[in-house]
């Protein structure tokens, strides 16, 4: 049966946040090679990467893979696929808390820069593998409905205060068709907000810089 465009889902979202989050591990991986990971830019900026990482996959497991594993409840194949979904984000969690060791224990044998590229291996396989699977799967098995509860629980965890964060984080360094792509679905209080105040002061915060 043919999905009208009306009735398809909007991954916009997902994608540019998946941008970012490459985005984000390819600049920690560059500062550790320069030797900058202890400065109070790149701590930020991990940190808030390791926040919007967190939230994003927490939302998912609570709102999106149950959603999903319950629609395919008798399709073992897809049902798999989920499962796969759900270990793949436990595996990222030990990998994030090395980081941070890291980062914290000046004694740690560990280096950041070694372990943001297990990070981004790991996470870039998974982002991929959501990318080239599970989204279609969510496509043909969920509902426009499905996925605004989705993304409304999304939005709750965020709060006001997470987006002005979250909507300049997208957008830094974006391409002009993701940045217009992203803006696009923005309610219009959003992109004003981001233009007269959320945008300068998420510059004022030096993300990845000093």
């Amino acid at each position: 049966m043919t999905v009208s465009a009306s009735e398809k889902i909007d991954f916009t979202m997902m994608y540019v946040t998946h941008d970012a989050f490459r985005r984000d591990l390819a600049r920690f991986i560059a500062a550790a090679e320069a030797d900058r990971c202890e400065t109070p830019g790149v701590r930020a900026g991990w940190e808030n990467f390791r926040t919007q990482l967190l939230l994003h996959h927490t939302v998912e497991d609570n709102a999106l893979w149950p959603q999903l594993r319950e629609a395919v409840a008798d399709r073992p194949t897809d049902l798999a696929l989920v499962e796969e979904m759900e270990a793949e984000h436990a595996e990222l969690d030990p990998l994030l808390a090395a980081v941070d060791a890291a980062l914290t224990d000046k004694a740690s044998a560990a280096r950041p820069g070694d372990l943001a590229e297990r990070v981004a291996a790991v996470l870039g396989h998974h982002l991929q593998h959501e990318e080239k699977a599970a989204l279609p799967l969510i496509q043909s098995a969920l509902t426009p409905a499905h996925w605004k509860a989705f993304s409304g629980q999304m939005r709750r965890r965020q709060g006001v205060k997470g987006t002005a964060t979250y909507v300049p984080w997208i957008l830094d360094g974006a391409s002009p068709e993701r940045r217009r792509d992203f803006l696009a679905v923005m309610p219009p209080p959003v992109r004003i907000l981001h233009r007269v105040s959320w945008e300068r002061r998420y510059r004022q915060r030096e993300f990845w810089i000093s």
